[in-house]
Protein backbone atom coordinates (compact mmCIF):
# COMPACT_ATOMS: atom_id res chain seq x y z
CA UNK A 1 0.00 0.00 0.00
CA UNK A 2 3.18 2.53 -0.35
CA UNK A 3 0.96 4.12 -3.19
CA UNK A 4 -1.88 4.69 -0.75
CA UNK A 5 0.27 6.08 1.83
CA UNK A 6 2.40 8.42 -0.87
CA UNK A 7 -1.14 9.40 -1.70
CA UNK A 8 -2.68 10.34 1.47
CA UNK A 9 0.49 12.64 1.90
CA UNK A 10 0.27 14.04 -1.33
CA UNK A 11 -3.81 15.40 -0.51
CA UNK A 12 -2.99 16.53 2.71
CA UNK A 13 -0.04 18.70 1.67
CA UNK A 14 1.91 17.67 4.47
CA UNK A 15 4.55 16.00 2.04
CA UNK A 16 7.66 16.96 0.28
CA UNK A 17 7.32 17.84 -3.20
CA UNK A 18 9.46 15.31 -4.22
CA UNK A 19 6.80 12.77 -2.59
CA UNK A 20 3.87 15.00 -4.48
CA UNK A 21 6.33 14.39 -7.97
CA UNK A 22 6.68 10.73 -7.00
CA UNK A 23 2.58 10.03 -6.93
CA UNK A 24 1.78 12.42 -10.17
CA UNK A 25 4.06 10.68 -12.09
CA UNK A 26 3.57 7.14 -11.24
CA UNK A 27 -0.47 7.57 -11.41
CA UNK A 28 -0.44 9.62 -13.88
CA UNK A 29 1.62 6.62 -16.02
CA UNK A 30 -0.76 4.05 -14.69
CA UNK A 31 -3.89 6.04 -16.54
CA UNK A 32 -2.24 7.12 -19.27
CA UNK A 33 -1.23 3.24 -20.30
CA UNK A 34 -4.80 1.88 -19.73
CA UNK A 35 -6.33 5.19 -22.06
CA UNK A 36 -3.74 3.89 -25.05
CA UNK A 37 -4.69 0.46 -24.27
CA UNK A 38 -8.59 0.89 -24.16
CA UNK A 39 -9.71 3.98 -25.20
CA UNK A 40 -12.67 4.16 -27.87
CA UNK A 41 -11.86 6.24 -31.03
CA UNK A 42 -14.64 8.82 -31.54
CA UNK A 43 -14.47 11.48 -33.81
CA UNK A 44 -14.53 14.36 -31.19
CA UNK A 45 -11.58 13.19 -30.02
CA UNK A 46 -9.69 12.81 -33.29
CA UNK A 47 -9.95 16.50 -33.63
CA UNK A 48 -8.60 19.41 -32.04
CA UNK A 49 -11.75 22.28 -33.46
CA UNK A 50 -13.14 23.78 -30.41
CA UNK A 51 -16.48 24.06 -32.77
CA UNK A 52 -16.52 20.08 -33.54
CA UNK A 53 -15.96 19.44 -29.77
CA UNK A 54 -18.37 22.12 -28.44
CA UNK A 55 -21.13 20.19 -30.78
CA UNK A 56 -20.02 16.67 -29.49
CA UNK A 57 -20.17 18.06 -25.95
CA UNK A 58 -24.01 19.59 -25.65
CA UNK A 59 -24.76 16.73 -27.53
CA UNK A 60 -23.30 14.31 -25.08
CA UNK A 61 -24.89 15.91 -22.30
CA UNK A 62 -27.46 13.45 -21.13
CA UNK A 63 -26.35 11.24 -23.57
CA UNK A 64 -25.13 8.10 -24.02
CA UNK A 65 -22.39 8.10 -26.56
CA UNK A 66 -24.01 5.69 -28.66
CA UNK A 67 -26.72 7.56 -29.30
CA UNK A 68 -25.49 10.79 -29.65
CA UNK A 69 -22.89 9.90 -31.81
CA UNK A 70 -25.18 9.74 -35.28
CA UNK A 71 -26.24 13.39 -34.23
CA UNK A 72 -23.05 14.49 -33.69
CA UNK A 73 -22.39 13.11 -37.17
CA UNK A 74 -25.11 14.71 -38.96
CA UNK A 75 -24.81 18.20 -37.17
CA UNK A 76 -21.21 18.29 -38.31
CA UNK A 77 -22.27 17.08 -41.74
CA UNK A 78 -25.49 19.42 -42.32
CA UNK A 79 -23.65 22.49 -40.16
CA UNK A 80 -19.74 21.75 -40.90
CA UNK A 81 -19.19 25.49 -39.54
CA UNK A 82 -20.40 27.66 -37.14
CA UNK A 83 -21.27 30.16 -39.42
CA UNK A 84 -23.59 27.21 -40.92
CA UNK A 85 -25.34 26.59 -37.75
CA UNK A 86 -25.73 29.95 -37.08
CA UNK A 87 -28.20 30.68 -40.25
CA UNK A 88 -29.99 27.85 -39.69
CA UNK A 89 -33.49 28.64 -38.20
CA UNK A 90 -34.45 27.38 -34.85
CA UNK A 91 -37.05 24.77 -36.29
CA UNK A 92 -34.16 23.36 -38.65
CA UNK A 93 -31.78 22.65 -35.22
CA UNK A 94 -34.71 21.26 -33.28
CA UNK A 95 -35.70 18.96 -36.40
CA UNK A 96 -32.35 17.42 -36.46
CA UNK A 97 -32.23 17.28 -32.41
CA UNK A 98 -35.62 15.60 -32.27
CA UNK A 99 -35.55 12.47 -30.08
CA UNK A 100 -32.48 13.21 -27.64
CA UNK A 101 -34.94 15.56 -25.44
CA UNK A 102 -33.27 18.00 -23.08
CA UNK A 103 -34.38 20.86 -26.34
CA UNK A 104 -32.96 23.98 -24.25
CA UNK A 105 -29.90 22.51 -25.08
CA UNK A 106 -30.92 22.36 -29.12
CA UNK A 107 -31.70 26.18 -28.45
CA UNK A 108 -28.76 27.23 -26.63
CA UNK A 109 -26.54 25.62 -29.36
CA UNK A 110 -28.07 27.78 -32.08
CA UNK A 111 -28.22 31.16 -29.70
CA UNK A 112 -24.31 30.53 -28.79
CA UNK A 113 -23.83 30.02 -32.45
CA UNK A 114 -25.66 33.34 -33.17
CA UNK A 115 -23.55 35.10 -30.81
CA UNK A 116 -20.30 33.70 -31.64
CA UNK A 117 -20.79 34.91 -35.34
CA UNK A 118 -22.03 38.50 -34.22
CA UNK A 119 -18.96 39.21 -32.83
CA UNK A 120 -17.44 40.30 -35.97
CA UNK A 121 -14.02 41.02 -34.54
CA UNK A 122 -13.24 37.27 -34.11
CA UNK A 123 -12.39 36.50 -37.79
CA UNK A 124 -9.67 34.74 -39.64
CA UNK A 125 -7.97 36.32 -42.65
CA UNK A 126 -10.37 34.53 -44.48
CA UNK A 127 -13.58 35.32 -43.40
CA UNK A 128 -13.82 32.88 -41.25
CA UNK A 129 -15.19 32.95 -37.27
CA UNK A 130 -13.02 32.36 -34.87
CA UNK A 131 -14.65 29.97 -31.86
CA UNK A 132 -13.86 32.14 -28.23
CA UNK A 133 -10.48 30.50 -27.23
CA UNK A 134 -10.08 31.30 -23.30
CA UNK A 135 -12.24 29.25 -20.31
CA UNK A 136 -13.54 33.01 -19.88
CA UNK A 137 -15.45 33.51 -23.41
CA UNK A 138 -16.22 29.70 -23.54
CA UNK A 139 -18.13 29.86 -19.93
CA UNK A 140 -20.35 32.83 -21.12
CA UNK A 141 -21.93 30.66 -24.19
CA UNK A 142 -25.23 29.54 -23.51
CA UNK A 143 -25.57 26.44 -21.94
CA UNK A 144 -21.62 26.43 -21.18
CA UNK A 145 -21.06 25.44 -17.39
CA UNK A 146 -17.74 24.66 -16.00
CA UNK A 147 -17.78 21.46 -17.00
CA UNK A 148 -18.36 21.92 -20.96
CA UNK A 149 -15.74 24.85 -20.73
CA UNK A 150 -13.23 22.80 -19.00
CA UNK A 151 -13.79 20.08 -21.34
CA UNK A 152 -13.69 22.44 -24.45
CA UNK A 153 -10.97 24.71 -23.17
CA UNK A 154 -8.86 21.18 -22.74
CA UNK A 155 -9.36 19.20 -25.68
CA UNK A 156 -9.31 22.37 -27.91
CA UNK A 157 -6.93 24.35 -26.80
CA UNK A 158 -4.88 22.14 -23.83
CA UNK A 159 -5.90 24.60 -21.11
CA UNK A 160 -5.44 23.53 -17.71
CA UNK A 161 -8.90 23.02 -16.83
CA UNK A 162 -10.49 20.26 -15.76
CA UNK A 163 -13.19 18.60 -17.22
CA UNK A 164 -15.68 17.16 -14.57
CA UNK A 165 -18.70 14.69 -15.37
CA UNK A 166 -20.58 12.19 -14.07
CA UNK A 167 -17.27 9.37 -14.25
CA UNK A 168 -14.71 11.65 -12.85
CA UNK A 169 -16.90 12.42 -10.05
CA UNK A 170 -16.84 8.48 -9.37
CA UNK A 171 -13.34 8.05 -10.23
CA UNK A 172 -12.45 10.77 -7.60
CA UNK A 173 -15.24 10.21 -5.20
CA UNK A 174 -13.82 5.98 -5.12
CA UNK A 175 -10.07 7.44 -4.83
CA UNK A 176 -10.25 9.50 -1.63
CA UNK A 177 -12.96 7.04 -0.28
CA UNK A 178 -15.17 11.02 -0.58
CA UNK A 179 -18.63 10.13 1.05
CA UNK A 180 -19.94 13.76 0.71
CA UNK A 181 -22.80 14.30 -1.19
CA UNK A 182 -21.10 15.34 -4.82
CA UNK A 183 -24.27 16.95 -6.09
CA UNK A 184 -24.68 19.58 -3.30
CA UNK A 185 -22.95 22.95 -2.73
CA UNK A 186 -20.55 21.76 -0.27
CA UNK A 187 -19.93 18.19 -2.33
CA UNK A 188 -18.98 20.10 -5.34
CA UNK A 189 -16.12 22.61 -3.54
CA UNK A 190 -14.90 19.87 -2.42
CA UNK A 191 -14.78 17.40 -5.52
CA UNK A 192 -13.29 20.42 -7.31
CA UNK A 193 -10.59 21.42 -4.92
CA UNK A 194 -9.48 17.61 -5.14
CA UNK A 195 -9.77 17.48 -9.07
CA UNK A 196 -7.80 20.54 -9.13
CA UNK A 197 -4.95 18.77 -7.15
CA UNK A 198 -4.80 15.79 -9.67
CA UNK A 199 -5.16 17.76 -12.96
CA UNK A 200 -1.88 17.17 -15.10
CA UNK A 201 -1.78 21.19 -15.85
CA UNK A 202 0.99 20.03 -18.90
CA UNK A 203 -1.37 17.68 -20.14
CA UNK A 204 -4.76 18.85 -19.84
CA UNK A 205 -6.32 17.29 -22.47
CA UNK A 206 -4.80 13.79 -22.04
CA UNK A 207 -5.61 13.72 -18.56
CA UNK A 208 -8.97 14.53 -18.83
CA UNK A 209 -9.94 12.02 -21.65
CA UNK A 210 -8.04 9.42 -19.75
CA UNK A 211 -9.90 9.77 -16.39
CA UNK A 212 -13.74 10.19 -17.85
CA UNK A 213 -13.07 7.24 -19.94
CA UNK A 214 -11.73 5.28 -17.18
CA UNK A 215 -14.61 6.30 -15.32
CA UNK A 216 -16.81 5.18 -18.54
CA UNK A 217 -15.37 2.00 -19.05
CA UNK A 218 -13.75 0.69 -16.09
CA UNK A 219 -14.83 2.58 -12.46
CA UNK A 220 -18.23 1.95 -13.74
CA UNK A 221 -21.41 2.57 -11.27
CA UNK A 222 -21.49 -1.42 -10.69
CA UNK A 223 -18.21 -2.52 -10.58
CA UNK A 224 -18.43 -6.24 -10.46
CA UNK A 225 -14.76 -7.63 -10.52
CA UNK A 226 -12.79 -4.15 -12.12
CA UNK A 227 -11.56 -3.70 -8.79
CA UNK A 228 -9.37 -6.48 -9.05
CA UNK A 229 -8.06 -5.94 -12.17
CA UNK A 230 -8.14 -1.93 -11.84
CA UNK A 231 -4.74 -0.45 -13.11
CA UNK A 232 -4.64 2.33 -10.40
CA UNK A 233 -6.03 0.15 -7.31
CA UNK A 234 -3.05 0.50 -5.30
CA UNK A 235 -3.77 4.49 -5.61
CA UNK A 236 -7.54 4.01 -4.46
CA UNK A 237 -8.60 4.11 -0.84
CA UNK A 238 -12.12 3.48 -1.45
CA UNK A 239 -10.36 -0.51 -2.50
CA UNK A 240 -8.50 -0.58 0.25
CA UNK A 241 -11.53 0.30 2.57
CA UNK A 242 -14.15 -1.94 0.75
CA UNK A 243 -16.12 0.85 -0.22
CA UNK A 244 -15.97 1.90 -3.61
CA UNK A 245 -19.15 -0.17 -4.95
CA UNK A 246 -20.74 2.53 -2.24
CA UNK A 247 -19.51 5.37 -4.09
CA UNK A 248 -20.23 8.71 -5.11
CA UNK A 249 -23.12 9.98 -2.91
CA UNK A 250 -25.49 11.60 -4.05
CA UNK A 251 -28.06 14.09 -2.58
CA UNK A 252 -31.64 12.46 -1.98
CA UNK A 253 -33.65 13.05 -5.77
CA UNK A 254 -36.76 15.26 -5.63
CA UNK A 255 -39.83 13.66 -5.80
CA UNK A 256 -41.00 13.32 -9.33
CA UNK A 257 -44.53 15.20 -10.70
CA UNK A 258 -46.99 13.48 -12.44
CA UNK A 259 -49.13 14.94 -15.52
CA UNK A 260 -51.96 13.28 -17.73
CA UNK A 261 -51.66 14.32 -21.03
CA UNK A 262 -55.06 13.49 -23.77
CA UNK A 263 -53.73 14.11 -26.95
CA UNK A 264 -56.57 15.06 -29.52
CA UNK A 265 -56.12 13.73 -33.26
CA UNK A 266 -57.96 15.53 -36.13
CA UNK A 267 -58.01 13.71 -39.36
CA UNK A 268 -60.15 14.10 -42.72
CA UNK A 269 -58.03 11.24 -44.14
CA UNK A 270 -55.33 13.29 -45.52
CA UNK A 271 -54.84 15.83 -43.00
CA UNK A 272 -54.41 16.52 -39.17
CA UNK A 273 -53.61 19.31 -36.63
CA UNK A 274 -50.64 20.37 -34.96
CA UNK A 275 -49.57 23.37 -32.52
CA UNK A 276 -46.31 24.80 -31.54
CA UNK A 277 -45.64 24.89 -27.39
CA UNK A 278 -45.44 27.99 -26.23
CA UNK A 279 -45.21 27.85 -22.66
CA UNK A 280 -42.07 28.05 -20.98
CA UNK A 281 -42.69 24.14 -20.31
CA UNK A 282 -40.94 21.09 -21.60
CA UNK A 283 -40.50 20.40 -25.07
CA UNK A 284 -40.69 24.14 -25.65
CA UNK A 285 -41.16 25.62 -29.78
CA UNK A 286 -41.88 21.69 -30.46
CA UNK A 287 -44.65 20.08 -32.44
CA UNK A 288 -47.59 17.86 -31.05
CA UNK A 289 -51.54 17.34 -31.88
CA UNK A 290 -53.68 19.24 -29.97
CA UNK A 291 -53.56 18.26 -26.24
CA UNK A 292 -55.08 18.55 -22.88
CA UNK A 293 -54.11 17.53 -19.47
CA UNK A 294 -55.93 16.41 -16.59
CA UNK A 295 -56.70 13.23 -14.68
CA UNK A 296 -59.26 11.21 -15.05
CA UNK A 297 -59.97 7.62 -14.46
CA UNK A 298 -59.23 6.35 -18.10
CA UNK A 299 -56.24 4.35 -18.95
CA UNK A 300 -53.44 5.98 -20.03
CA UNK A 301 -51.13 3.49 -22.34
CA UNK A 302 -47.78 5.60 -22.59
CA UNK A 303 -45.37 6.44 -19.87
CA UNK A 304 -42.52 8.77 -20.22
CA UNK A 305 -40.14 9.95 -17.76
CA UNK A 306 -38.64 12.86 -17.90
CA UNK A 307 -35.71 13.86 -15.13
CA UNK A 308 -38.46 15.37 -12.54
CA UNK A 309 -41.77 14.42 -14.35
CA UNK A 310 -43.50 11.42 -15.72
CA UNK A 311 -45.86 11.89 -18.00
CA UNK A 312 -49.21 9.52 -18.88
CA UNK A 313 -50.33 9.47 -22.14
CA UNK A 314 -53.44 8.27 -24.04
CA UNK A 315 -54.80 9.90 -27.64
CA UNK A 316 -58.47 9.91 -28.97
CA UNK A 317 -58.77 10.04 -33.04
CA UNK A 318 -61.74 12.48 -34.20
CA UNK A 319 -62.57 11.99 -38.00
CA UNK A 320 -64.31 14.45 -38.90
CA UNK A 321 -65.43 16.03 -42.70
CA UNK A 322 -63.50 19.73 -42.18
CA UNK A 323 -60.82 20.10 -39.81
CA UNK A 324 -62.26 22.31 -36.62
CA UNK A 325 -60.79 26.14 -36.31
CA UNK A 326 -58.96 25.33 -32.91
CA UNK A 327 -56.67 28.76 -32.46
CA UNK A 328 -52.63 28.00 -32.57
CA UNK A 329 -53.21 24.73 -34.34
CA UNK A 330 -51.69 24.27 -37.85
CA UNK A 331 -53.65 22.14 -40.57
CA UNK A 332 -51.32 19.68 -42.20
CA UNK A 333 -51.03 17.40 -44.51
CA UNK A 334 -49.79 13.62 -42.68
CA UNK A 335 -46.87 13.08 -44.63
CA UNK A 336 -45.26 16.56 -43.74
CA UNK A 337 -45.08 15.46 -39.98
CA UNK A 338 -41.82 14.70 -40.46
CA UNK A 339 -41.07 18.50 -41.43
CA UNK A 340 -41.30 19.28 -37.91
CA UNK A 341 -39.05 18.58 -34.68
CA UNK A 342 -41.72 16.66 -32.46
CA UNK A 343 -41.34 14.93 -29.02
CA UNK A 344 -40.36 11.66 -28.53
CA UNK A 345 -43.40 11.06 -26.64
CA UNK A 346 -45.40 12.66 -29.94
CA UNK A 347 -43.46 10.40 -32.03
CA UNK A 348 -44.62 7.10 -30.05
CA UNK A 349 -48.58 7.97 -30.35
CA UNK A 350 -47.48 8.49 -34.06
CA UNK A 351 -45.85 5.22 -34.31
CA UNK A 352 -49.27 2.92 -33.15
CA UNK A 353 -51.82 5.38 -35.03
CA UNK A 354 -51.01 3.06 -37.91
CA UNK A 355 -54.20 1.89 -40.06
CA UNK A 356 -56.41 4.11 -37.29
CA UNK A 357 -56.42 7.09 -39.48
Amino acid sequence: MIFFVILCRFLSFTSQNSAKLMFKSLFYSKLYEWYETNHRVLPWRETEDAYAIWLSEIILQQTRVAQGMEYYMRFVSRWPKVEDLAAAEEAEVLREWQGLGYYSRARNLHKAAQMIVANGERRKANGECIFPQTFEEIRALPGVGEYTAGAISSFAYNLPYPAVDGNVYRVIARLLDIDEAFDTTKGKKLFHSKIEEFLDRDNARLFNSAIMEFGALHCTPVLGDHCESCPIKDFCAGYAHGTAELLPVRKPRPKVRDRWFTYHIYTDGAHTLIQRREAKDIWYHLYEFPCTEEQTDDTYPFTHVLSHQKLHARYMVHKVQKMPEIPGTLVIRWEELNDYALSRLTLRVIDTLQHKV
